[in-house]
């Protein structure tokens, strides 16, 4: 797995809220709704938000606002391409071919459709046999660079999902 995230306050606020079963259906509320349109987030959200916010960093505050209400186990390592590796089952890779295309499809979305694809890809994690937790951290700082013209959050999500494992790559060196 990639390095450890350096701790989010606005994030840390929110895993401060997991065992708050109101907090968490006010937040699920945004879900596939507009960022800062659902009245019951503003509570949970605005008292945490930067203080000099521009409306793309308001946005996505609120964005994961909503998806940790959905998913609220939460994880200070890896990126979303981790944790969809995580999925994949390396034994059968025939397996994976719907979870890939999944991957694909999120790695190729528009900024204005990020959060719907993002629900997507954070209901598919929780509905794992053992759900896979999520960085937060990370993720909120991903969304804010979503459209950076380098594309480097699409670049380490994809290395993260499509590294070999170590041991793979040493057997193939080995040959």
């Amino acid at each position: 797995m990639s390095r450890e995230s350096k701790p989010h306050p606005f994030v840390s606020h929110l895993e401060s809220l997991v065992e708050d079963r109101a907090a968490l259906a006010a937040l699920r509320q945004g879900l596939g709704r507009p960022p800062g349109s659902v009245p019951a987030m503003h509570r949970y959200v605005i008292p945490y938000l930067p203080a000099a916010a521009d409306p793309r960093d308001e946005a996505a505050c609120y964005v994961i606002a909503a998806l940790f209400g959905l998913h609220p186990e939460s994880t200070v390592y890896g990126n979303v391409g981790d944790h969809f590796a995580r999925t994949l089952d390396r034994a059968n890779p025939e397996h994976n071919v719907s979870t890939e295309r999944r991957f694909g499809t999120l790695l190729a979305s528009h900024r204005d459709d990020l959060p719907d694809h993002l629900r997507q890809a954070i209901s598919f994690l929780r509905s794992r046999k053992e759900p896979v937790p999520v960085n937060y951290h990370q993720l909120l700082r991903d969304i804010r660079n979503w459209n950076h013209p380098d594309r480097f959050v699409q670049k380490n999500w994809a290395n993260a999902f499509w590294r070999q494992p170590a041991a793979t790559v040493e057997k193939s060196q080995d040959s």
